[in-house]
């Protein structure tokens, strides 16, 4: 029995994607709450069928518990839960529905229901948290449990007996204590199918932590509902000592869902030392940003075990990084992605089509800078307008009835972009393909190929007329070979055959 059963509503079964990549991470947000629920004497139970469909293990482990309060406790560490997936919408009002025919009473939180709080309230759900809502949780629970006067806490929101919504206050609720919380409650949930699966697929056993949260950088189409420009900074010796029990309990790599690693670079150097000393060294995954890689921060990444560090590059077009409010330059990628080779790091570019301002011109020069650096591996998302952000409202007026995606794999284009959802898709696709053909040690006539007829692909959906010169079509195996390093402008494109 739990007095607080806690849950998420990401579910691989519904993200066709993440499916087929079965890369399962655990909710460490919602474990993140449930830590601090039960420091502060609650009784509480973790909901987590990740990798399954939900519905009937749900409303069993409701008949189990008879828990008082149901919560629907998002990852906000999870860049997917970030997107506000409608598919995954629907599944929180599934399991809000299912809470209420116990009488529980039940709460929401999360970027999507702290950008649509009516939306929720409206499908079940007796409260919404807004913002780093730990401390909000443990205080409403309190006096749902205990029956006491609701407080006025910053970023709830619930209905009145008229059935009108109300703001117990306007801030957002905000965590500064959130840094020196105790170690996620991964006690609570069972962490075998997600081995297993990682084992299955991969032949190794990834899972996820966090040294920090937020990100004070202001790129102007990020959203960011949960921490807004704030960070919070997890002490060295205590995310070394975490990495620590994970080696010791068979974890292989990690993943640290940070949004930006390695802000500080005294820190970094300081968890170096604590990792070293504890001989807590495994291979890990970070995101971050090209100026913040540098020299002895690369130096000290590699001496903790980082193997790979995904930067959000977005473009290879310094028009579109200005329009961005990015606060970088190609140099600053090209001396970043240079020194991670160097140590032997992974350099890994995320990338962006359609934001407004990109043409034929500027794709062709992202293209060319992809093909320059040769990053290790690439990820490409699509503009995405997400309320609270300066490019949503500069796109607002184009929106219609679809504003959000469906699942990760939707990337469809909902404001006025200048090419279509196909063409960009099809960038994408040719793109993938020919970075993915540098991973092979000698590149088949088949690969070639394939590449060859995706950009095909691309030239017969392109819509405006350019020149013969205009861009590389790669025909043959040469095409692959390592380019030279020269500035975009003056790369000498092969001719179309």
């Amino acid at each position: 029995m739990a007095d607080i059963l806690l849950t998420h509503s990401y579910h691989l079964p519904y993200d066709a994607k993440q499916l087929r990549k079965m890369q399962p991470y655990v909710p460490i947000g919602t474990l993140y709450a449930a830590t601090a629920l039960r420091d502060r004497g609650f009784s509480v139970a973790v909901f987590d069928a990740m990798l399954e469909t939900p519905a009937e293990k749900f409303k069993a482990m409701l008949q189990q518990h008879q828990p008082q309060i149901v919560a629907v406790y998002e990852d906000d560490f999870n860049f997917l839960s970030k997107m506000c997936l409608t598919r995954m919408r629907e599944v929180a009002w599934e399991i809000a529905q299912a809470a209420r025919e116990i009488g529980a009473i039940v709460l929401v939180h999360g970027s999507d229901s702290t950008d649509n709080p009516d939306l929720f309230l409206a499908n079940g759900f007796d409260y919404v948290l807004c913002g780093e809502a730990e401390e909000v949780l443990v205080e409403l629970c309190h006096s749902i449990i205990n029956n006491t006067e609701l407080p006025k806490l910053d970023g709830l929101v619930r209905l009145d007996e008229h059935m009108q919504t109300v703001r117990s206050q306007q801030h957002l609720a905000k965590n500064p204590a959130w840094s020196d919380l105790s170690l996620p409650a991964r006690d609570l949930i069972d962490l075998a199918p997600y081995r297993a699966a990682w084992l299955s697929a991969h032949g190794y056993f990834s899972t996820n932590m966090v040294a920090s949260r937020g990100c004070p950088f202001r790129c102007n189409w990020c959203a960011k509902p949960i921490s807004g420009n704030r960070f919070h900074l997890r002490a060295a010796s205590t995310v070394a000592d975490e990495m620590e029990l994970l080696k010791r309990a068979g974890v292989q790599h990690i993943w640290f869902g940070d949004d930006v690693f390695a802000l500080n670079h005294h820190w970094v150097s300081e968890f170096a030392a604590e990792v070293t000393k504890r001989n807590a060294s495994i291979p890990f995954k970070v995101q971050s940003r090209a100026d913040l890689m540098g020299e002895e921060t690369v130096l000290h990444l590699k001496e903790a075990g980082c193997a790979e560090v995904w930067m959000g590059v977005e473009s290879g077009a310094q028009k579109i990084l200005d329009a961005m409010d990015k606060g970088i330059t190609l140099d600053t990628i090209i001396a970043a992605r240079n020194r991670l080779k160097d140590a032997g790091i992974r350099a890994c570019f995320f990338l962006q089509f359609g934001y407004p301002g990109e043409t034929w011109t500027e794709l062709q020069q992202t293209i060319s800078f992809v093909r320059k650096m040769r990053p290790d591996d690439i990820g490409i998302s699509f503009s995405y307008p997400l309320p609270g952000t300066l490019f949503y409202e500069r796109v607002q007026a184009q929106l219609g009835t679809k504003r959000n995606w469906t699942d990760s794999d939707d990337l469809c284009i909902m404001f006025s972009a200048a090419y279509t959802t196909d063409f960009y898709r099809a960038v994408r696709e040719a793109l993938h393909a020919e970075v993915d053909s540098w991973q092979e040690p000698e590149p088949s006539q088949h690969t070639a190929t394939r590449v060859a007829d995706l950009w095909r692909k691309v030239e017969q959906l392109e819509p405006v007329s350019r020149d013969a010169d205009a861009f590389t079509f790669p025909e043959t195996i040469e095409a692959f070979a390592p380019p030279v390093i020269v500035p975009v402008e003056q790369l000498l494109p092969l001719r179309k055959a």
